[in-house]
């Protein structure tokens, strides 16, 4: 893992040890006090929480900075996420040990009033919080469903001889990387490599380019721009038309990051924050809407509730994209009969006034109640709130730009700038590729506020819909 997100990883977890140490301390009190019914010296049982208060706050304040101290002081962050238990155990009885002993000194030295029972408690239940958290973080990894968020899908692009060295430090210690091919330019074309990236759905690539010639690297690094795929090289710096670089480093080796997609660690975990409670808040917000929709539909139609469509998502990556179906159930098959009627140019399809569409169809369109099924998308973290609309796997397979598959190197969203732009006023599709790239390029959590806020007035108003 690169050191910049090495660390991010490890300042995260510090503030979630450091709260689960504090919980520690609190469950000690509940069990030597309130559980038991004794009641804190010098206080009433009513008053219970303020004598905890007055008591032991002094050890929050402790707790709070020095436990991450003394977990990394025993290397706890420095270890391969899928340690043996045994050495994570060890690990952990020694910080718990540590962390107690010191607690009962430093009460000691500052003559600070508690019972020392609660502090013996604290560190058990320390010990036993954070072994349960391994194992939660163990198992959601190891899911699949964490494999499919965590793990990055890898090729690595070089002879054998560099490629193999390679191979050998993320089989060590980088469980989050997947090698899912091995490319040498000097025997494969780029084309091969395209081909490879558009089949695997590639999350990166990462070139040693010792003894690969430069050209081929170089050409090989302009194709994964324009892929919108992170390229790592372990070589001289090539110049770049859009791609941001930044200088890291992989396992104590000096490294260049090419990235053509938004590249700013802390907004981004915010911005997943940010779809997880947003999605959750409008699913309470439209549950009734969505209900009396799904039975509107299955009322006036035959066929599916849902309508489920197989979509590009992150690099290209199908994904099953939920809407509520507003067309007749041979939609697809029409479609061939309906093509002299497209109104947008490139490879999408839209039709004003599809005669597909159903009567409630067009109702959920307007009011864009039919995208209310997406949501679940974006609990999947399939979907984001904001970002390019996913196009159908067809459509993106037919892109005669390859630069316009930069629009993949993002999570796709309900709504984005082309949303916001007059939807189907928007009638050419290298210009719905321009605002979704100015979406890339620009990105802020702030641009993700307007966008939302922007959209609320278009779907109230009916704007471009159809």
């Amino acid at each position: 893992m690169l050191r910049r997100n090495r660390q991010i990883r490890i300042q995260i977890f510090q503030i979630i040890d450091a709260g689960i140490f504090a919980l520690a301390l609190g469950l000690g009190w509940l069990v030597r006090y309130y559980w038991k019914g004794i009641p804190i010296p010098g206080f009433e049982k009513a008053d219970q929480i303020t004598g905890f208060a007055a008591e032991y706050a002094w050890m929050i304040v402790v707790i709070l900075p020095l436990t991450p101290i003394i977990l990394d002081w025993q290397g706890y962050y420095e270890r391969p996420i899928y340690s043996a238990r045994r050495l994570v155990f060890w690990q952990l009885a020694k910080a718990c040990l540590i962390s107690t002993v010191g607690l009962i000194l430093v009460q000691f030295m500052l003559r600070r009033e508690g019972a020392r029972g609660v502090i013996v408690l604290f560190g058990l239940f320390a010990l036993g919080l954070m072994l349960l958290k391994e194992e939660v973080f163990r198992w959601a990894y190891r899911s699949k469903f964490g494999q499919s968020q965590f793990k990055r899908r890898v090729i690595l692009v070089g002879v054998e001889q560099d490629t193999g060295q390679l191979r050998t430090a993320i089989a060590g210690g980088m469980q989050e990387l997947e090698i899912i091919g091995v490319f040498d330019l000097n025997q494969c074309t780029i084309e091969d490599l395209v081909s490879f990236l558009h089949e695997h759905s590639i999350n990166m690539v990462i070139i040693h380019a010792s003894h690969t010639v430069f050209g081929q690297v170089e050409r090989a690094i302009n194709a994964c721009e324009l892929e919108g795929i992170e390229t790592w090289l372990l070589a001289d710096f090539f110049k770049t038309q859009i791609s941001r670089t930044s200088l890291d480093d992989f396992y104590g080796r000096p490294i260049l990051v090419f990235h053509s997609g938004p590249e700013m660690p802390w907004p981004r975990l915010a911005k997943q924050l940010v779809d997880l409670v947003g999605a959750l808040i409008l699913l309470a917000v439209f549950a009734i809407p969505m209900l009396l929709a799904a039975i509107a539909i299955k009322l006036t139609s035959k066929g599916p509730i849902l309508f489920r469509q197989q979509r590009s998502g992150l690099n290209g990556r199908p994904f099953v994209m939920y809407k509520f179906r507003t067309m007749v159930t041979n939609a697809e098959q029409l479609k061939h009969e309906l093509a002299a009627l497209n109104e947008m140019s490139g490879p999408v399809f839209k039709v004003t006034n599809d005669p597909r569409v159903t009567p409630i169809g067009r109702f959920l369109r307007k009011s864009s109640l039919d995208e209310c099924p997406q949501l679940f998308n974006v609990l999947r973290f399939e979907m984001s709130l904001v970002g390019p609309r996913p196009l159908p796997v067809d459509e993106v397979k037919r892109f005669d730009d390859m630069a316009h598959r930069r629009r993949l190197s993002v999570k796709p969203g309900l709504t984005c700038t082309w949303q916001v732009s007059g939807r189907n006023q928007v009638k050419d599709f290298a210009e719905w590729v321009r605002l979704d790239l100015d979406y890339i390029d620009h990105w802020t959590l702030g641009l993700d506020f307007k966008i939302l806020w922007r959209t609320i007035w278009v779907v109230l108003l009916g704007k471009g819909a159809s």
